[in-house]
């Protein structure tokens, strides 16, 4: 692997994107899923059941505890010698190199629910975010830049360039003791179960489940993701505060890789957890000004201001005074509220817009109460009626006007 620095994002924002999917390499991944049905040849034994579902959570382990919260977001601390275990654990789950993986996620949070965002349902659909974009051409590069921390480590890119020779050594070890329905129930019905679990947290995770916390994107939390990934269904707390080693930040949230790691602690082979501060478990923490934007304009985006626009072009169109009416609107200097008010002494017709009533009313359902709420709802209520005016003073003169 080379060291120099890739930066994929430089140019991406100014370029045309294409999901272009490099088919040779879906090829291994196509084969490892047909592989699953040599088990109507090779037969399923109890043994190979229990290699296989023993894996699934060893391996889920390893990408949960290494993966992402070590490797991707440092939220603990361990040797260098328990580092490597933890890589190697990690690679055993065939979902490439540690420092990929670790430089992939943190663009992800860097991006979330962007067009940059290398997996967002938003923006490249469901299927493409839970696996297409792992055989994209450009997330074959890996910004070294971001990756600083783990570069230093001559074992870690040592296993980042190969990848696959951890997993190989598995599925033969799983041949060896129990023959081919090891490999095949034990290796092969493991790994896949593992790649599907962990890609849910970048599509369902985003899609489905209950938004806690004012973030900006989509995360969510899912209780039976949480269930089948070890605690990391718990992804909107995860996204509130990324650095945390705890991800089920109540106690009812169940995250066993945050239990298994508190009990690793208690031997320091690892060591300074994190936990996310009491403000932020509370939601008392207010978010920055970006992040009220985003959740303002994505809070206005639930109500149907297409057709509002609609309806009221119609009624100015047949306004008989609609120029001097422009004139008067121009006059209040784009002011929304005041334009609003304009409107409604000359069409009383005009449909109602959403109180602000009814737009924390919204809010409440899709996000838990927060200091901030109040903020986010003033904005979107903004953002709707602006969104109102600008069509409005868009629309063509009429003859008749």
């Amino acid at each position: 692997m080379s060291a120099s620095v890739s930066s994929p994002d430089v140019h991406a924002e100014h370029e045309e994107y294409h999901d272009d999917i490099i088919y040779p390499d879906t090829i291994p991944f196509v084969l490892v899923h047909l592989a699953c049905f040599a088990a109507i040849w090779t037969g399923v034994t109890w043994q190979a059941v229990a290699i296989g579902v023993s894996l699934y959570f060893l391996r889920m382990f390893g990408a949960t505890a290494g993966y992402h919260r070590y490797f991707s977001h440092r939220s603990y601390k361990t040797s260098r010698f328990g580092q490597f275990l933890l890589a190697i654990l990690a690679q055993s789950t065939a979902q490439r190199g540690v420092i990929w993986w670790a430089a992939k996620h943190r663009h992800h949070h860097r991006h979330s629910d962007t067009p940059l965002d290398v997996h967002s349902p938003r923006h490249r659909g469901f299927w493409y975010a839970h696996v297409g974009w792992i055989f994209s051409k450009r997330e074959e590069e890996t910004d070294y830049s971001t990756v600083q921390d783990l570069m230093k480590y001559p074992e870690l890119v040592w296993l980042n360039d190969h990848p696959y020779f951890v997993p190989a050594l598995l599925a033969v070890a799983c041949f060896l003791v129990a023959g081919w329905p090891g490999l095949v129930v034990g290796f092969f019905w493991s790994t896949v179960v593992l790649y599907h679990g962990t890609f849910f947290i970048n599509s369902l995770a985003h899609v489905h489940g209950k938004q806690r916390y004012l973030t900006g994107d989509d995360s969510r939390n899912n209780w039976w993701l949480a269930i089948i990934t070890l605690g990391e269904g718990w992804h909107n707390n995860h996204h509130a505060y990324q650095s945390s080693t705890r991800q089920g930040f109540r106690w009812y949230e169940f995250d066993p890789t945050y239990y298994a790691l508190k009990v690793l602690s208690w031997t320091r082979l690892i060591w300074d957890l994190r936990d996310p501060p009491k403000d932020v478990v509370k939601g008392e923490r207010a978010p920055g000004r970006a992040v009220v934007e985003k959740v303002a304009r994505q809070l206005a985006a639930t109500f149907p201001v297409e057709k509002w626009s609609g309806q009221l072009q119609e009624l100015c169109a047949q306004a008989p005074t609609l120029h001097e009416l422009r004139e008067r609107l121009r006059a209040a200097g784009g002011r929304a509220e005041a334009i609003l008010a304009e409107l409604q002494s000359h069409l009383p017709q005009l449909p109602p817009i959403p109180t602000v009533e009814e737009i924390r009313a919204r809010a409440l359902e899709m996000y838990e109460h927060s200091p901030s709420l109040d903020r986010v709802v003033e904005r979107a209520r903004e953002i709707l009626l602006q969104k109102l005016v600008d069509r409005l003073m868009e629309q063509p003169m009429t003859q008749g006007a």
